[in-house]
């Protein structure tokens, strides 16, 4: 599903128009983007999805073309982790 059908099935299921649900759609994508850019709290929605900010310790890796041992930087990631009805929406129950 591409991001105009989510915003047709949400319009159509909120009843609401496109534009609206786009504009919701937006928001929490921006909303979500701040706080996981800031790294102090978790964007959680219950049962569905986690979003959190995580820090990745540097480390060595291997460059798989010429084998030389190569040095990636300490960073920030993002983790999503998924709630327990889309664990089991995913199994088919």
């Amino acid at each position: 599903m591409n991001r105009s059908e989510l915003i047709a099935t949400l319009a159509e299921r909120a009843e609401v128009t496109r534009k609206d649900a786009d504009a919701v759609l937006a928001a929490f994508a921006e909303l979500t983007g701040e706080v996981v850019a800031k790294g102090e709290e978790k964007v959680t929605i219950p049962g569905f999805l986690t979003f959190e900010r995580i820090h990745r310790a540097a480390r060595t890796a291997r460059n798989p073309q010429t084998d030389e041992p190569i040095e990636i930087a300490a960073g920030y990631s993002v983790k999503v982790a998924a709630g327990s009805r889309l664990k089991e929406a995913a199994k088919g129950k």
